[in-house]
């Protein structure tokens, strides 16, 4: 199946770029754990031109940490209505919905989804998700659903072999 050309990808964190555990130490600081895996294929995306945003409807600091270490380009965490929130930067963005990939897993991801020209769930999303999205990706949140949704994006756009090579030769250089 061909893709359109993916322009921007929407990342949840809990239960996407995360298992969806919140771990709280004895000092109430919360962390969280990211799949390496996820983090390379979404560097290699931004080698192809995608760009990526993140909305959460939760705050972390661990999240901050993590967008920045990927420089994410856009980051927005404690948003109640990620819809409208989504409408401000594709207005600004000048981007069509067609042009944009969702990896949701949860209720709160429903809304955009519905509207996305490509999304995804991981295997582990909530049964309501997996029904609307248009593919289900064999791994969980947190381990490598991201990855695994990049590759069939790259896949579908490029020559996937000759993009490797090249993000390669540039990372060596």
């Amino acid at each position: 199946m061909k893709t359109n050309q993916v322009k921007l990808i929407v990342l949840d964190v809990d239960g996407v770029l995360t298992d969806g555990k919140i771990m709280i130490d004895s000092r109430g600081v919360e962390i969280k754990a990211f799949s390496v895996k996820d983090g390379m294929g979404i560097c290699l995306a931004k080698f192809y031109g995608i760009k990526f945003a993140i909305i959460s409807g939760r705050f972390s600091e661990a999240v901050d940490i993590r967008a920045k270490e990927l420089q994410i380009d856009f980051l927005y965490q404690g948003v109640m209505d990620k819809n409208a929130k989504l409408e401000e930067l594709l207005e600004r963005l000048k981007i069509d919905y067609r042009n944009v990939c969702i990896i949701g897993d949860d209720l709160n991801d429903l809304p955009i989804i519905l509207k996305s020209g490509l999304s995804f769930a991981p295997q582990d999303a909530a049964e309501q998700i997996k029904e609307r999205v248009t593919h289900i990706t064999s791994a969980k949140g947190g381990n490598g659903a991201v990855r695994e949704m990049i590759e069939f994006i790259l896949k579908n756009e490029t020559d996937f072999d000759n993009l490797i090579e090249n993000f390669l030769y540039d990372r060596m250089s």
